[in-house]
C-alpha cells in the first residue's frame, strides 16, 4: 500500500474530517475503519483478540456493532436518528424494537439540562442495556403518548481491535504513543489525537530509540496490550497517552506514577517556553492509569490540551469539528516532535579526558567556532558537558543547570564525541 502523507496541515484537518463520523466502540466496525483509514498513511500492525480472551483481571468482551437506531413519534416521523449523529445511541446498547409509552422511554434517555441543545455521550459496555442521547430541547418538545424505539444493533462473540505502528531505532529500548480509538463523533477526544499521532509517526527517521504507536480502544486496549507484551513492557523507556490534542486551550502534561521519571523531566523542559500546566499523576483519567499501574510503574505520562472534563464540550456533540483548530493540533504535533528530539538525543557520556580541561584548539574545535554568531554559547556547552560527563549527569542535566538550550548542548556532544573527547 502507498502511504499518503500528513505534511501539511490542511492534510490533518482533512484526516480529522475523514474520521469524525464514524461510529467508533471498544470494539466492531468502527474501529476497523478507523484503522484502515489511518493505514492509508502509516503502516499498522492489526490484531484481533477474541471474545473471552483472558487479559490481566479482565475479560474481552462480545463485539458490538449498529446499523440504525431512532425513536419515532406517532406520525412515524424520527425524533432521535442514529444516522444523523452516532451520539444518539447509548455505546453497546442490546437490540430493542418496540412500541412504548414516554413515561416508560423516559428511563433510557440521556440529556443535558443545563446544555439544552447538546447531546451527551454516554456508554454501557458491561452492564446489557439500551438507551438515547438527545438534546434536552428535543425531549421537552415530545408529547405525552406512544413511540416506536429501534435499535439494530448486535452484540455477539468477535474480536477487540488494535494496532501497532513500530519505527525501528538504533536501540530497542522503546517510546510508546498511545492514543484511544473507541469514541465515537469526538473530534477532540479523541480523533485530533489520533490524527496527530499518525503525523508524527511520518516524522520520525531513523530514530535512536523504537518508536511504538498504539491505536486501541480506552482502557480495555491497554490492558490487553500489557496483558499481552508483558516482557517487551520493560524495554519501554518513556511514553505518553495523547488525547484532546485539538482544543483551544493551553497544554497540559500529566506526570507519571513516578513524578520523576526521564519523559516528566524532558516534557517539563520542552513545554517551559509555552503556556502551559502540569499536574501531578492521579489513577483517574486515560490509559496512563494502565501502563502506571503498580506492578508495570512505566514511565508513561500524559500530554493534552485541556484535560479530560476540562471542558463544557467534553463528551457531548460540542466536540465537533469547529471545537478543535488547526492550530492547536499543530502545536501539539510540534510539542511531540520538540519532545523526541530531546528525548532521542539525552544521554549520558564519559569524558575521556577528565583531569583538567582538555586542549580543545589542537582538536579543531575551537577554529570550528570562528565566526559564529554562537560561538560563545557553543564554547560554553562545550566547557559544560565536558564537566558534567561523568557518566552520571545527562545532556538534559547539562542543559538545566547550564542555562543553555538542548540543542546546543547536544550539538556539542556531539563535536567531542567526534574528537575523541567522550564516550558514550
Amino acid at each position: 500500500m502507498t502511504h499518503g502523507g500528513l505534511e501539511t496541515s490542511a492534510d490533518l484537518r482533512e484526516l480529522v474530517e475523514r474520521l469524525y463520523p464514524l461510529c467508533r466502540s471498544i470494539t466492531g466496525d468502527g474501529v476497523r475503519r478507523t484503522l484502515e483509514i489511518v493505514g492509508e498513511h502509516i503502516p499498522l500492525e492489526i490484531h484481533e483478540v477474541p471474545t473471552g480472551t483472558g487479559v490481566l483481571d479482565w475479560t474481552v468482551p462480545q463485539e458490538w456493532n449498529i446499523r440504525d437506531a431512532y425513536i419515532k413519534d406517532a406520525s412515524g416521523r424520527r425524533v432521535v436518528d442514529f444516522q444523523e449523529s452516532n451520539l444518539h445511541v447509548v455505546g453497546y446498547s442490546v437490540p430493542v424494537s418496540r412500541k412504548m409509552p414516554l413515561t416508560e422511554l423516559r428511563e433510557h434517555l440521556h440529556t443535558l439540562p443545563d446544555r439544552p441543545s447538546w447531546v451527551p455521550y454516554r456508554t454501557s459496555y458491561y452492564s446489557p442495556t439500551w438507551g438515547f442521547c438527545l438534546a434536552q430541547e428535543t425531549l421537552d418538545a415530545m408529547p405525552d403518548g406512544e413511540y416506536e424505539v429501534h435499535i439494530d444493533s448486535t452484540l455477539a462473540d468477535g474480536s477487540l481491535t488494535y494496532a501497532e505502528h513500530v519505527v525501528p531505532g538504533e536501540v530497542t529500548d522503546e517510546v510508546i504513543i498511545s492514543c484511544h480509538t473507541c469514541h465515537p463523533s469526538l473530534a477532540n477526544d479523541n480523533v485530533a489525537g489520533i490524527a496527530i499521532a499518525a503525523a508524527f509517526a511520518r516524522t520520525l527517521e531513523k530514530p535512536h530509540h523504537t518508536y511504538r504507536f498504539l491505536f486501541m480502544p480506552g482502557t480495555i486496549g491497554a490492558i490487553t496490550w500489557l496483558a499481552r507484551n508483558t516482557e517487551r513492557a520493560g524495554r519501554i523507556k518513556a511514553g505518553l497517552v495523547l488525547a484532546c490534542a485539538g482544543d483551544p486551550g493551553s497544554l497540559t502534561y500529566k506526570r507519571s506514577r513516578r513524578g520523576d521519571a526521564e519523559i516528566d523531566r524532558v516534557l517539563a523542559y520542552v513545554l517551559a517556553d509555552r503556556v502551559h500546566q502540569i499536574v501531578d499523576f492521579s489513577p483517574y483519567g486515560y490509559d496512563e492509569r494502565q501502563f502506571c499501574s503498580p506492578g508495570f510503574n512505566l514511565g508513561v505520562g500524559s500530554l493534552t490540551r485541556t484535560p479530560y472534563a476540562g471542558y463544557p464540550e467534553y463528551h457531548t456533540s460540542a466536540d465537533n469539528l469547529d471545537f478543535v483548530s488547526t492550530a492547536a493540533m499543530e502545536e501539539t504535533l510540534q510539542t511531540l516532535k520538540d519532545t523526541h528530539a530531546v528525548l532521542d538525543r539525552n544521554r549520558s557520556y564519559v569524558n575521556l579526558s577528565p583531569y583538567g580541561e582538555p586542549q580543545l584548539g589542537k582538536r579543531g574545535l575551537y577554529g570550528s567556532l570562528g565566526g559564529r554568531s554562537d560561538a560563545k554559547q557553543a564554547q560554553m556547552a562545550m566547557l559544560w558537558v565536558l564537566n558534567l560527563s561523568d557518566g552520571e549527569h545527562s545532556l538534559l542535566d547539562v542543559a538545566e543547570r547550564s542555562g543553555l538550550p538542548f540543542d546546543s548542548v547536544a550539538a556539542a556532544a556531539q563535536a567531542l564525541h567526534d574528537a575523541g573527547l567522550l564516550k558514550d
